[in-house]
């Protein structure tokens, strides 16, 4: 991991709130965040399934977003605690889950949960890691909140490096939005902040699954396995759009599960 620039924690944080706080509005809109109905949430039901068994658990969902991850884990049967630091997310994510008696939301911060020791069968996770900017602080505090044996499941990915694939299908995209709008995309002032965000993360030359499997093996959880994201890919490119299809092979993605000891 390369080290943070010299601005100091409270500053990138709450910069790291705004900025997600302006995308909730159109954050469903994303094919990397919306689950849709269909082959796209029986792609998420099964993978989580396979990770955390059919017994309803309690479950902490870490950066729940607008709890789209927490429609799948309510309707497998867990009961759900989402939390997340923007106030905008959580207001979209309560009104979504209105009805929903199997889930709540609290407003916190994912790396100092404040969440009783040993209390949550399961912590759950999607694009979260690579935001972290004290990673092993936030690993250590999901050990503790974890009873014995329980689950760490992670869906994360590099979002920095490209391979061969993730290259032509961003020089693609980036030909279609010379000329003209692409749907589904965010705007240059969008990018250009997450670009800036990125260079004072942890992960700022990217999240690799080895690094990551490092830090929880450090943290103190066990039997740390590698999915595939590639149920949940393909399932996302059937019905996109041409430009949709694409951002779903711009970056490498994983699936991280393990255990507290």
């Amino acid at each position: 991991m390369t080290q943070s620039a010299p601005l100091s924690n409270f500053s990138l944080k709450e910069e790291i709130r705004s900025y997600w706080s302006d995308r909730a509005p159109t954050f469903d809109r994303d094919v990397q965040h919306r689950i849709a109905a269909g082959p796209q949430f029986d792609a998420w039901t099964r993978e989580v399934r396979e990770r955390l068994g059919a017994a309803p658990l309690r479950v902490l969902e870490l950066a729940s977003g607008t709890g789209e991850v927490t429609r799948v884990l309510t309707g497998l049967g867990h009961e759900v605690t989402g939390l997340d630091f923007s106030p905008a997310m959580l207001e979209l994510a309560r009104d979504k889950h209105r009805d929903n008696p199997r889930a709540r939301f609290i407003l916190a911060d994912a790396e100092n949960t404040m969440e009783p020791d040993g209390h949550y069968d399961a912590v759950v996770c999607r694009h979260l890691v690579w935001t972290l900017t004290d990673p092993r602080a936030a690993l250590a505090d999901w050990h503790r909140v974890l009873k014995p044996g329980g689950h760490l499941l992670i869906f994360d990915g590099d979002w920095v490096r490209q391979g061969l694939v993730g290259r032509l299908a961003a020089w693609l995209i980036a030909r279609q939005q010379q000329s003209a709008a692409v749907p589904g995309g965010r705007d240059a002032t969008s990018r250009a902040r997450h670009a800036a965000i990125m260079q004072q993360l942890p992960f700022s030359d990217g999240l690799t699954y080895e690094a990551l499997a490092g830090l929880v093996s450090a943290a103190g959880f066990t039997d740390i396995r590698r999915g595939s994201h590639a149920r949940i890919g393909a399932a996302q490119r059937r019905g996109a759009t041409f430009a949709d299809k694409l951002r779903t092979l711009t970056y490498t993605r994983f699936i991280l599960h393990a255990r507290r000891g």
